[in-house]
């Protein structure tokens, strides 16, 4: 039997949160009576190249579930994470890491995100990855892994990430069955203090 856990929210972090509880059943509320206008609106958060007129496609037929949403607009998932923030947020941290040792630890920008991205979205083009091609992604919990996945979207890429825990043939497997034109990795990682080869 399953049993349900509750844990109250710290006072500190419910009082920066951007919603409290009730504002949050309100605006569920309104995304279950009203899909098309909650989820129009919110969309608007985004940055659109091409904005969308059509927010959701649904069907639910049998032999034919098929659920697209704002598929006449277009965006740039990276140009959403990324540069939308360089204006107001340039010099904040994007990313925070902390190594394996807790000493280790590193604090990258929005600004030098950005660049990391779009730099490596050239390495990319010019290793001849396209719009639509899939690329995987075997590495650690590290900064240039984040970089690697916001570099194909930018470019139009599907990344493919793999569990740095399979086995060389599962690894293999899921590079073939992927169709990956290209795989991005590291040498080893680091866990529990030992260096684990990829």
């Amino acid at each position: 039997m399953s049993q349900l856990h509750k844990h109250a929210i710290p006072s500190a972090i419910a009082e920066r949160a951007l919603i409290n509880p009730a504002q949050y059943q309100e605006y569920y509320q309104q995304s279950v009576q009203d899909p098309e206008a909650f989820w129009g609106e919110h969309g608007k958060i985004l940055d659109w190249i091409k904005p969308y007129t059509k927010v959701k496609n649904t069907s639910f037929d049998p032999g034919h579930v098929s659920i697209r949403w704002f598929e006449d607009g277009t965006l740039n998932l990276a140009a959403n994470c990324l540069d939308r923030h360089l204006a107001e947020r340039g010099d904040q941290t994007a990313i925070i890491w902390e190594g394996d040792d807790p000493t280790q630890s590193k604090k990258v920008t929005y600004k030098q995100l950005h660049h990391d991205v779009c730099q490596f979205a050239n390495v990319l083009k010019q290793l001849g990855v396209k719009k639509g091609d899939v690329v995987a992604i075997y590495m650690p919990m590290v900064p240039e892994a984040a970089v690697a996945m916001l570099a194909c979207a930018r470019i139009g890429a599907v990344h493919s990430v793999i569990f740095g825990g399979f086995s060389p043939e599962a690894v293999a497997g899921r590079i073939i069955d992927s169709n990956a034109k290209l795989v991005i990795t590291a040498d080893e990682g680091l866990r529990a203090g030992r260096a684990v080869p990829l």
